[in-house]
Order: structure tokens, then sequence, then C-alpha cells
């Protein structure tokens, strides 16, 4: 893997963690296009590296965000730790999945790019009745922190967007736009961090010196767009506007099913 290919990807990455088109989709069409076989096998490290990179954006984008939290977490703030524990439980539908189902998802899944595309036309529609939404005022309660962490299992398939799926649950069951975006993105970051661990400590990834220097560059790409995709995210999501993606997931998507079935 060169160090455009690592930086093409990186873009990728950091774009669509935030963005609701699906990074896992996205990957997938990028390594498609790039030639699996000069990534694959790098593509575990890979995808630790890039990842490591969009949670470390969204901590920088939400830092005050997180101090607060774990402040008042410590210092005994009912509401900050009222939040910690909405993360904690939308977390655990998506840990299961990834603990329990993550070798077998891979196998099956893994450069499908058919399924990549009607995934993302569920994406797309999801995003549409999302922007249509009324009456978003709510705060985010205990039963909807595990409604929006099954949405988030959910999108572990690769084509289905997280940050769409989580964010149009949010706003389908009524909650703040700016407040479902916020949830959305700070409930991702332990699950990544914790992706990251097990990925080590698993023990088949072996840094080469060659990898070095394309994995920063990979790393650096990531961090950038990543935090320029989350904080515009947000934006988008406050002024309705996500029927924009919805149009290039169903676009993205057509043309993917029609490449994987012979049209062109």
């Amino acid at each position: 893997m060169g160090i455009i290919e690592a930086i093409i990807l990186g873009i990728i990455q950091g774009l669509t963690e935030f963005l609701p088109v699906s990074s896992s989709g996205h990957i997938e069409i990028g390594q498609a296009i790039l030639g699996m076989d000069s990534l694959k096998e790098n593509e575990e490290l890979l995808s630790v590296v890039l990842h490591g990179a969009t949670a470390l954006s969204t901590i920088w984008v939400f830092r005050k965000d997180i101090a607060e939290i774990i402040s008042g977490f410590f210092s005994g703030d009912s509401e900050q730790r009222s939040f910690v524990w909405k993360i904690i439980i939308s977390m655990i539908p998506a840990a299961f999945v990834g603990l329990f189902f993550d070798d077998l998802l891979k196998v099956l899944f893994e450069g499908q790019l058919q399924l990549v595309g009607f995934m993302l036309l569920i994406t797309g529609a999801l995003l549409f009745v999302a922007d249509r939404a009324k009456n978003t005022v709510k705060k985010v309660s205990y039963s909807n922190a595990v409604i929006i962490g099954l949405a988030q299992a959910f999108a572990i398939l690769p084509g289905i967007s997280r940050s769409g799926a989580t964010i149009s649950t949010s706003v389908l069951l009524g909650i703040d736009r700016e407040r479902a975006a916020r949830f959305s993105f700070l409930m991702v970051v332990p699950l990544i961090l914790g992706k990251m661990a097990k990925d080590v400590l698993d023990g088949k990834m072996v840094l080469s010196e060659d990898m070095a220097v394309p994995l920063l560059a990979g790393f650096a790409a990531a961090f950038i767009t990543g935090a320029i995709a989350c904080i515009w995210m947000i934006k988008l999501v406050k002024s309705s506007r996500l029927w924009w993606f919805g149009i290039y997931c169903i676009i993205v998507g057509l043309i993917a099913i029609a490449k994987t079935s012979g049209l062109f």
C-alpha cells in the first residue's frame, strides 16, 4: 500500500464516518477501486489506524462537552451521570454483535459490493424519512438509548450508515436534532476505542517499516477530514438537510448494484 492509497482511504474514512453515507460501504468500494490485493495484508492495521483517527477527531470536536461530562460525572451531577449511563446502554447491542459476530460478518459481507449497494438504498430511504420528521424537541431517554443502540448495531452491515441510522432513529423518536447528532457521535467513541484495543490485543497486526509513512499519512487525512465532516454534519442535521445524502446514497447504491450486475 502506497501513500496515495492510504490518503485516499483516510479521506474516505474521515468523511464517511460522520456523513450519513456508510464508511464501511465506501471503504469496500474504495478498496475495490484501488485493488484489494494491494491492501488485503494490511487491512486490519489500516482499519485500526483510520478508526483511531476518526475517534480522536470526535474527541477534539467535542472536547468541551466531554470535559463537562467527565467533570459532572465525578462531581455528582445527576444529568451528566444519566447521560453517561445512556451512552453505556446504547453501546451494548453493537458491542454484543461486534464481540460475537464480527468474524462471521467479515466472512459473509466482505467484498460484497452488490449487498453494499442495496444497503445504501436503505440508508438513503431512511434519511429521506427522517428529514421529514416533526416535533423534534425531546431529550434522549433510557428507552431511546436502547433503540438508538439497536440502530447502531444494525449499522455494522456495510452500506448502512452508522451516523445515518442513529441520527435518523433519534430524530424519528422526536429527539432534538442537535442532541441527536451529539449523542450519535459521542456514543461511538468508546466502541471505536474498544474495537481498536481488541484488534491490537489479538496480535494479528504487524507494522513493517515501509508501512509507517503511509499509515501516518492515512491517519492525518482521516483526522482532518473527520473533524471537518463532524462539524459540518451537526449543522446539516440542525438545518434538516439529510435528504442531500439520501440522494447521494441512492445514486451510489444503484451504481454499485448495476456495476456488480454487469449492466456496464
